[in-house]
């Protein structure tokens, strides 16, 4: 079973998938320990970890699509990538799509921003014509499809900014026109009631996701509470790298300070783990007996 049915099969499983927000193979390969069943890789937070700039469209493709991969291959459970607007036209899009099915994501999210794009709880943001973002959505649908011709595949999900400038009813057009397109799961982002959530979620059919985003636009809910509302999938996408950024800079003041500890850090032999030296030790030492025996015959 590749990544993409391991996905659809969550999707069409019972109860809400939760999906920390990750950024590198390290934290992905954390969030897969902790038992969660799939993961989101964030573009802001790709775009502050990589290049320590801000999520207005400045990382390239080629930047996002190396370190989905890496992270990928770290671990086996289903990761839904960022795709920006897909970095151009139609055809561009295609690629995109492609690309991210071939470095191991389950699911490609695109959106109807006007590029350059930007964080959906930032300011600023500008949304393309209907035609644009169906057109996006159409292509993407077909580069799915000739994947799945050629014995690849990938889920879609369509993200639609409308409601920040036009309003909910443009919003939920969108995504219910996303749908009629193909797309697998939908994406209102950022509303900002609980009423705006339900009424999403009471109008559009199929899978939808919800984003959770600490000071954000959005109500902060629990898993709980989202599913009951009628969403499918929780992200929370700046959350790992908020606490990590709080980790580190309480140790850098404990260094300045000139002290030194091991409270509240993990030790060297659980970092030993988590990046594979037991692994890595077994293997060395295999291949290193093979040697032996194949030089002694």
């Amino acid at each position: 079973m590749n990544q993409a049915q391991k996905l659809q099969q969550l999707l069409d499983a019972p109860g809400i998938i939760p999906m920390p927000g990750v950024y590198d193979a390290i934290s992905t390969r954390l969030v897969e320990r902790a038992g969660f069943k799939a993961a989101f890789m964030s573009g802001f937070m790709v775009s502050g970890a990589r290049i320590g700039m801000p999520d207005t469209g400045l990382i390239s493709y080629t930047e996002m699509l190396d370190q989905g991969r890496n992270l990928c291959d770290a671990v086996d459970f289903p990761v839904i990538g960022d795709g920006d607007t897909g970095w151009g036209n139609a055809v561009n899009i295609k690629r995109t799509v492609k690309g991210f099915a071939q470095a191991g994501f389950a699911c490609i999210m695109l959106e109807d921003q006007l590029a350059p794009k930007r964080c959906g709880h930032t300011r600023g943001k500008q949304i393309v014509s209907r035609a644009e973002a169906y057109t996006r959505i159409r292509a993407a649908i077909d580069a799915r499809n000739e994947l799945r011709d050629a014995g690849g595949d990938i889920l879609v999900m369509a993200r639609t900014d409308a409601n920040a400038t036009d309003g909910m009813e443009e919003a939920i057009e969108r995504c219910n026109e996303f749908r009629r397109i193909g797309v697998d799961i939908t994406f209102l982002e950022a509303p900002r009631s609980t009423e705006e959530m339900k009424r999403y979620c009471d109008e559009v059919d199929g899978p939808k996701m919800a984003n959770m985003v600490e000071q954000g636009d959005t109500p902060f809910l629990p898993p709980a509470e989202l599913e009951a509302l009628g969403y499918k999938i929780a992200i929370w996408p700046a959350a790992l790298m908020l606490a990590s950024i709080r980790g580190i800079e309480t140790e850098l003041a404990r260094l300045a300070r000139g002290e030194v500890g091991e409270d509240g850090k993990a030790t060297f032999p659980e970092l030993q783990d988590i990046v594979g030296f037991p692994d890595y030790y077994d293997a060395e030492e295999e291949y290193a007996f093979e040697a032996i025996e194949e030089a002694a015959e």
